[in-house]
């Protein structure tokens, strides 16, 4: 491992002496292709040295699963604890919780389930600390808590820095890309919209890849990041934000230039809370079921009134064939159709099949194979 980290390092090394203009540009690319696949593959064999101890293959559960990722002794445990009831074990010292501990969550109707895991430590993507684990874990979540407490706010950019390293990308959508490899041709570059590489980068970053000749496609904008990233085809994009416990234990004037500082940092203003007291736990949990992006869909059954009481929590971006899956599984095998009142639709009870996309407040009625 530590060959693959002396190479890295040496590379970001050279990266940073690289001032970046055009001619420099290929050179550029090359060299952040080359880290991206040193780093996945020392991740890949941090996965596989020695493998997931007890606790750590957890069965999702609800409508999303949410994270809390930190260092260890931020408060994870409380805060489980204060959102939950699950008894997960606290102490002031590190490293008290073992395995991942899961918790349910519910909120404006929705079943959220909570997972406190062991603390991040720095050079968890590389397997440090328990991060084989705890990376794998994080990486199937639907949304992360990245928590650290008023004393250690600095934290922030390590943890982002191992999500990253990790292949893990916080609030950012999925670049529009495709690759299609070829048996002759070179690579071809198609665009729909302004783009910020050009052709010789882009085969300058597949070239690391061994991949001389494909088709790319790129809708909308795409930097020479976003390009390693779907060569290296394993990303996962999530959304996420910051919280900061314990700032029941500084006073106003701390409280107030920690927030300032990491929203000056961040897209995001921070949430500041206390897991201990209870301090702005209504407003995480709203930020928790916000960031999710459930809508609400009602369901009617055919030939009886509708149920507007208890609708269906699901994702935004969810068809008629998810809710189906969700519902029971025989039912999309057994589907002949659905009719939808509400904004997804041209016409009230229009007829709709499986890829129909829903939206929030939508009425829905399925038919199926008797």
């Amino acid at each position: 491992m530590s060959g693959l980290e002396d190479q890295i390092k040496e590379l970001e090394d050279e990266l940073q002496r690289t001032p970046y203009n055009k001619a420099t540009s290929k050179h550029i690319g090359r060299i952040k292709a080359k880290i991206a696949r040193l780093r996945d593959e020392a991740v890949t064999r941090a996965m596989k040295a020695g493998g997931g101890g007890d606790g750590y293959s957890v069965k999702k559960s609800g409508d999303a699963t949410a994270v809390l990722v930190g260092f260890p002794s931020t408060g994870k445990s409380t805060l489980l604890n204060r959102l939950t009831g699950t008894d997960s074990a606290v102490a002031a010292y590190a490293f008290t919780t073992q395995t991942v501990v899961p918790g349910a969550l519910e909120h404006k109707g929705a079943k959220i389930q909570i997972l406190d895991i062991p603390g991040l430590v720095a050079g968890a993507a590389m397997g440090k600390g328990r991060g084989k684990e705890v990376i794998g874990v994080v990486r199937s979540a639907d949304i992360i808590i990245i928590l650290v407490d008023v004393f250690n706010q600095q934290h922030v950019d390590v943890l982002i820095k191992e999500l990253h390293d990790a292949g893990i990308r916080i609030n950012v959508p999925k670049p529009d890309i495709t690759i299609k490899k070829t048996s002759r041709g070179g690579v071809r570059l198609s665009a729909v919209g302004t783009l910020d590489i050009d052709i010789d980068e882009v085969r300058s970053i597949l070239s690391e890849s061994k991949m001389m000749n494909a088709d790319v496609l790129i809708r909308g904008n795409a930097t020479q990041e976003d390009l390693i990233d779907a060569v290296q085809g394993n990303r996962i994009y999530v959304p996420a934000f910051i919280a900061v416990n314990k700032v029941d234990l500084v006073d106003k004037e701390s409280y107030l230039v920690i927030e300032h500082d990491i929203s000056a940092r961040f897209d995001n203003p921070p949430l500041m809370i206390s897991a201990a007291t209870g301090y702005h736990m209504e407003e995480l949990k709203d930020a928790i079921y916000e960031s999710l992006g459930f809508i609400r869909v009602y369901l009617k059954p055919h030939g009886e009134e509708a149920d507007l009481e208890e609708p269906l929590i699901i994702r935004r971006g969810s068809n008629v064939h998810d809710v189906c899956t969700k519902l029971h599984r025989d039912f999309v095998y057994r589907f002949r159709y659905a009719r939808i009142w509400g904004k997804s639709v041209k016409h009230p009870g229009q007829r709709v099949g499986l890829p129909h996309k829903l939206k929030d407040g939508d009425l829905l009625m399925i038919i199926i194979e008797h």
